[in-house]
């Protein structure tokens, strides 16, 4: 069958249950997975928070952010109060909120999902002589 379009095949790239199963895992904080493949028009990661771990209060990118929890439980804090984080709810966070994320007794492990960022060009031309 022709594609029309497609650099790649689509291709499973995660079990989230395998992620999910290690919640709570020792010393483990931070992105624990995330996509890779340099030509893509989302980013993906799965955080894990240990128990009792957060994320402090900060305004989010100027993109908007699905957040689908994995395991463990938590909350999220935003101007508008608190939402309990649970396994298999899905979160909507609008570009430039205000959000915090506290881990609970067990830790969380969530999947976020958004636009891709332009990578930050540096250039390493030095600056013309006087």
């Amino acid at each position: 069958m022709a594609q029309h379009g497609a650099s790649r095949d689509p291709e499973i790239l995660v079990n989230t249950s395998d992620l999910a199963a290690k919640v709570g895992e020792p010393g483990v904080a931070g992105a624990v997975w995330k996509l890779t493949m340099p030509e893509r028009d989302l980013d993906s990661n799965i955080i894990a928070l240990p128990p009792g771990g957060a994320i402090d209060a900060h305004a989010g990118p100027d993109l908007d952010v699905l957040v689908h929890v994995l395991a463990g439980s938590g909350t999220l804090t935003t101007t508008s109060g608190a939402l309990r984080l649970e396994p298999g709810a899905v979160v909507w966070l609008p570009r430039r909120s205000s959000r915090q994320f506290t881990a609970g007794p067990e830790g969380v492990r969530y999947l976020t999902v958004h636009r891709r960022r332009a990578a930050l060009v540096l250039n390493n031309t030095p600056p013309p002589s006087a």
